[in-house]
């Protein structure tokens, strides 16, 4: 092999090495523009013209050739580089105390099309999984869409490396329900294309925010949310999730804010769990849940249209000062450099971010010396989002394995 073919050959093999993490830049907003993927992959401007051509051709990013430059702006305008809008989807799939959705999830963190799906899941995960996998399906069916895999947000802690729901406390399936084989049995059932992947549900929201949404820009996220029912959170390192030894780590519905206070399924009394989540706050409030919305959605509503009610201003007082105890606990511990919530917490944070703020800082070490930034989730379904960043990981990591 001449000189000048081997140099081809080095620069070939440099360029497909990069087009995962030129992708991964694309898909988080982080090359907006060819200049700066090649600043960002330390490449040649011809190796990231390379990379983005390959990207193309997959159907996986658009290229720009006819940048309008910037009123005066000296040189030559950079190409512009964005997610293909009509290139491969995800299935995103997310099974909650009050039913399920299905989602078509695009590059970029983008919803393309959802499907509710009913308010009472099934005891029988089998049922519940299959349910919201047709739903999928048939949205598939309908887009004409090109699916590259599918990924699954369950309301428990995800057993590693069994992919078994450990403890889904507000949903009737049994302890240990083998939720990751039967989601991708019923993805392979209904010939679905692509790998199927399953993760706790706030796990995979902080994924999101952290790619897309509130968390973007932070290195160690720490992600507190209310679904429909309890609370969870999540621990996001540089870019990856902190899982623990097992898949177990960052149950903190489980840190006590209260000695004195509710029983909780776990066995305790008085944690985030079931002093901080809707139920909770319908209680304080002295509201009864009614059947017809969520819970989270009733609680939201009340917090938005009666807030001068002075009960109702009484039950968010009540539930800032536990979630901001359990906030600063958690701050002591994990040292994170942002936080954001979802959920009621989100909208207990709009509804006084003073107080809780306030207590955080009073009752964490590192609170009085700097603060820790506080924000809200910014994504209307980042719990699917998230569902999706797992199906799209493999193509993050590999796109040609993945869709050549």
């Amino acid at each position: 092999m001449n000189g000048k073919a081997a140099n081809t050959r080095s620069r070939l093999e440099r360029g497909r090495s990069a087009l995962g993490p030129a992708l991964e830049l694309v898909h988080t907003g982080r090359a907006p523009t060819r200049a700066v993927l090649t600043a960002e992959l330390g490449v040649t401007r011809a190796t990231a013209g390379a990379v983005a051509a390959e990207l193309e051709a997959l159907g996986l990013i658009r290229v720009d050739s006819r940048p309008a430059a910037a009123t005066g702006s000296q040189g030559r305008p950079s190409h512009r580089l964005s997610v293909d809008d009509t290139g491969p989807v995800v299935l995103a799939a997310q099974v909650h105390a009050d039913g399920f959705r299905a989602a078509l999830v695009g590059l970029g963190g983008r919803i393309v099309a959802t499907a509710p799906g009913c308010l009472t899941p099934a005891a029988d995960p089998g049922q519940v999984i299959g349910a919201v996998v047709d739903a999928g399906a048939g949205l598939l069916r309908t887009s004409g869409r090109r699916c590259a895999g599918a990924g699954l947000a369950v309301p428990s802690a995800v057993a590693e490396p069994d992919g078994t729901a450990l403890n889904p406390l507000h949903i009737a399936w049994p302890a240990g329900s083998p939720v990751r084989d039967i989601f991708a049995e019923r993805i392979r059932a209904a010939g679905i294309d692509g790998p199927a992947f399953t993760g706790n549900d706030v796990n995979l929201a902080a994924l999101a925010e952290y790619r897309h949404g509130g968390g973007r820009g932070a290195r160690h996220l720490l992600c507190v949310a209310t679904g429909h029912r309890g609370v969870g959170g999540a621990l996001v390192l540089d870019g990856r999730l902190h899982l623990g030894s097992s898949g177990l780590a960052l149950e903190v519905g489980h840190l006590t804010v209260n000695p004195e206070g509710r029983p909780c399924h776990c066995g305790g009394r008085g944690c985030l769990d079931v002093e901080t989540d809707p139920l909770a706050f319908l209680t304080a409030a002295g509201r009864t849940p009614g059947p017809e919305v969520s819970l989270l959605a009733q609680s939201e509503q009340l917090l938005r249209t009666e807030y001068d009610d002075p009960a109702v201003r009484a039950a968010c007082e009540e539930l800032i000062d536990r979630l901001g105890l359990g906030l600063a606990g958690l701050v002591n511990i994990l040292n994170p450099d942002r936080i954001v919530l979802g959920g009621l917490h989100r909208a207990l944070l709009a509804a006084d971010p003073g107080r809780l703020r306030s207590v955080v800082a009073d009752r964490s070490l590192w609170g009085r010396s700097g603060g820790v930034p506080i924000l809200p989730c910014t994504l209307d379904h980042n719990t699917l989002v998230g569902a999706a960043e797992l199906a799209w990981q493999p193509v993050l990591d590999d796109p040609l394995h993945a869709l050549g």
